[in-house]
């Protein structure tokens, strides 16, 4: 590397060993920056320009020459790639110097690279947010389109893996689309505190020149400034905040893909994965594996890695700016490329999943699943729910006894147990009486489950109401 890409080599007479300078530089991963802070640049450019630091035609020539640097990468983007530079920044001003002479010099007044790498990243930050808002929305939408493709479907609900009471596959879909909706709340939230400016907080002091922060920062879209200039450029609270939230999204994710193994499995057999999201054996023909949902299983770890390797990297920082904080560029990054590439295969994988209904139904009308429907027909008349629920516990032993289901057992047979059931007892018993009884808010009846289905189609079609953050 050569002096003229370093921002520091006054202070230095010797060079850096060539295994530190390695060590040391961030070119290789924080090039990613290299869109924000061109547009950072600019409006610092404009900001010294308000401030009479810079002449207009000194800010045009720098503007000019920042958008011809664009130009260039965008036609051979081996000028960056094969770029030696400590970090991008270094990258951009040293590009600049060879466009447009002495005058590049002049942009780096009243900043750091501290102030400066904060802006660049929180303004990456939002808009990686941006689009990780609209593929959990993919999701959210692949899980309504494949609840309606199956709306009567009906299969067991489980705890602790074990047969429960039944319930609409919609329901199943729409308990992921609530999950995934907080996860575009928590998301948004994230992007609220990401959207404000550090520029103008130097090195840790501020700066002494005056430059209008407010304004800069309505340029590139910001909500507003920091406050505190030592706060500004010593936390990464935002980067932690955004992996935390990453993390819950990943959890949801991983929730999903193991019912959709588990389901998909020949002892479940509940659903088919297309070969489309699917691989196979290399030494087994038969085999169909569900490697898509795998692999976003497998991820999930890799981004709750990242959550705690920031959380551990920030948690003994004195203030302000250390070099540690180097490290949450590439967690950030790999983060986020992890969440997007995950949604989008969820999304893939639910467009190709079906429902063998017949077999789900067969599995929700064994195994029980109506003794709280039972219970609750003993409740109705007037049998504490306790004693109703040891009545109903007895009938079940007899009934595993016999080999038989609770609704083929005689009414002779269910009266050794309470004298209070009749011959109504039959239509309780049924599939379609368990789910329509559950007519509450949030309950798994028909009737319920379409007006949620609405409900989330509605929710689909208004769009996001909460990233509308930076330029549009």
């Amino acid at each position: 590397m050569t002096k003229q890409t370093k921002l520091w080599g006054g202070r230095f007479q010797g060079e850096p060993d060539s295994t530190f300078t390695e060590f040391n530089n961030s070119f290789r991963f924080d090039l990613r920056l290299f869109g924000a802070d061109i547009q950072a640049s600019i409006a610092h450019a404009e900001g010294l320009k308000s401030a009479n630091i810079l002449t207009a035609r000194e800010t045009e020539k720098i503007r000019r020459g920042l958008i011809k640097l664009v130009k260039m990468i965008a036609d051979d983007a081996s000028l960056i790639e094969s770029g030696d530079a400590e970090d991008v920044h270094s990258f951009i001003e040293s590009k600049l110097v060879e466009l447009i002479g002495d005058t590049a010099r002049k942009l780096h007044t009243g900043r750091s690279r501290n102030d400066q790498v904060a802006t660049s990243f929180r303004m990456w930050l939002r808009d990686e947010i941006r689009w990780i808002d609209g593929y959990l929305l993919g999701v959210q939408s692949a899980l309504v389109s494949v609840a309606e493709r199956h709306i009567k479907a009906v299969l067991p609900g489980y705890t602790h893996l074990q047969k429960a009471q039944p319930i609409l596959w919609p329901h199943w879909c729409l308990a992921y689309f609530e999950m995934f909706k907080r996860d575009r709340e928590r998301i948004a939230e994230v992007a609220e505190r990401v959207n404000v400016m550090p520029l103008g907080s130097g090195a840790l002091a501020g700066t002494s020149f005056a430059i209008d922060r407010k304004a800069v920062a309505k340029s590139l879209g910001f909500d507003g400034v920091t406050t505190n200039s030592l706060d500004a450029v010593s936390d990464r609270d935002f980067a932690i905040e955004f992996a935390g939230a990453c993390s819950l999204i990943m959890v949801h994710l991983s929730r999903l893909a193991e019912d959709l193994i588990i389901y998909s499995s020949t002892e479940f057999g509940f659903v088919t994965l297309s070969e489309a999201v699917s691989s196979g054996s290399s030494l087994m023909p038969q085999k169909k594996n569900p490697d898509s949902l795998e692999l976003i299983r497998g991820k999930a770890g890799r981004v709750f890695g990242h959550h705690t390797a920031l959380l551990t990297a920030m948690k003994g920082l004195p203030l302000a700016y250390n070099k540690d904080m180097q490290e949450d560029k590439e967690a950030v990054f790999d983060t986020a490329d992890n969440i997007r590439i995950c949604l989008q295969v969820a999304a893939i994988v639910l467009d190709n999943v079906t429902v063998n209904e017949e077999r789900t139904r067969k599995a929700a009308s064994c195994g029980f699943l109506n003794a709280t429907e039972l219970a609750d027909y003993l409740v109705r008349k007037e049998v504490p729910f306790r004693t109703a629920h040891e009545q109903v516990g007895k009938a079940i032993v007899y009934a595993i006894k016999h080999k038989k289901e609770l609704h083929e057992l005689s009414l002779a047979e269910l009266r050794k147990f309470s004298p209070e059931i009749g011959q109504d007892v039959y239509a309780t018993l049924s599939l379609e009486q368990t789910l329509s009884t559950k007519n509450v808010i949030g309950g798994t009846s028909p009737k319920r489950v379409a007006a949620a289905l609405k409900k989330a189609n509605n929710s689909l079609k208004m769009r996001s109401k909460t990233i509308w953050i930076g330029n549009d």
